[in-house]
């Protein structure tokens, strides 16, 4: 499979995964390819070798890749990312739009219903994916319908319907992966959006690291808490491994402070667990996605 162009996207060997998620941090991928559009991706599909281990990321938020990088091919969805309005208050919008943006262009279409998404770092896909929310507001209220490819390159449109969610959680058709989706807002007709969105960044950066390199959260809430005030009062504010290091902002937030490896923030991620647990009684669940081999040489502690 070689270096170059496929198409009109982009096909790699041996491509280093940290250029591709917002941490900075990751091996080395055996193959990765950005298609340019949802036909070249089911036309490279349909070519893969039968079981040829596929792993698929967006943006590159809410995704920790070890060291030792990922065996087979990864499929980026980055330039699947049209947004189009298909009626009064429908968009369609592509599995690799970037969150944010689906919130502005809504605000912009005089819509409202979508606001939430402009404190989501990722994708839609992966909105999709993990049923992810912000502000008190979930993605999947919103969508009518998805559209799906499978690794044979199969594409498929399911209704809401087939899918039942939950807080981080969505169970489904196994073996498919999402390429668009249809979401219904409603009618915007004061500009409450736009000045929704500008309320809601300034709340985030008053109270994230946002202009570090961090996935977003990395722990689930537990029911009737927070991860944050959980961490904290494990006196694990500032607490470091290596390059890693927890926000003194918001404890639920891990940032490369200086050159991170992968085996430092999952070290890290295990500490808070362990000391959750033993000084608050709560086992925290990870949000972020821990992908790929490990390195031998480990964490620096």
């Amino acid at each position: 499979m070689p270096r170059g162009k496929a198409g009109g996207g982009v096909l790699r060997r041996r491509e280093p995964l940290a250029r591709h998620t917002v941490w900075g941090i990751g091996g080395v991928a055996d193959r990765y390819f950005e298609p340019a559009g949802v036909n070249e991706l089911a036309a490279f599909l349909a070519d893969l070798s039968e079981g040829e281990p596929l792993l698929w990321i967006g943006l590159g938020s809410n995704l920790l890749v070890r060291d030792g990088g990922v065996r087979g091919t990864v499929i980026s969805t980055v330039r699947l990312r049209a947004v189009e309005r298909l009626g009064p208050a429908i968009l369609h919008v592509e599995a690799g739009a970037a969150c944010p943006r689906v919130a502005r262009l809504a605000a912009r279409y005089r819509l409202t219903g979508c606001e939430f998404l402009a404190g989501i770092p990722g994708s839609m896909g992966g909105a999709l994916a993990m049923n992810a929310g912000a502000f008190g507001t979930e993605t999947w209220p919103a969508v009518r319908e998805v559209e799906t490819i499978d690794a044979a390159g199969k594409r498929r449109w399911r209704p809401a319907s087939d899918y039942r969610h939950g807080y981080r959680t969505l169970d489904g058709p196994r073996g498919e992966w999402f390429v668009s989706c249809r979401i219904v807002l409603e009618p915007d007709t004061e500009d409450r959006a736009g000045t929704r969105i500008r309320q809601l960044l300034v709340q985030r950066a008053a109270m994230q690291p946002t202009g570090a390199r961090s996935c977003g959260s990395v722990f689930r809430n537990p029911p009737g808490d927070y991860a944050g005030r959980l961490i904290e009062a494990s006196g694990l504010k500032g607490h470091r491994i290596g390059g890693a290091v927890i926000s003194d902002k918001h404890a639920n937030f891990i940032i490369n402070d200086a050159g991170a490896r992968a085996a430092d923030v999952e070290a890290l991620i295990g500490k808070v667990v362990a000391e959750v647990e033993k000084r608050q009684g709560v086992r925290l669940e990870p949000e972020v996605r821990i992908i790929g081999e490990a390195s031998s040489e480990g964490a620096v502690r």
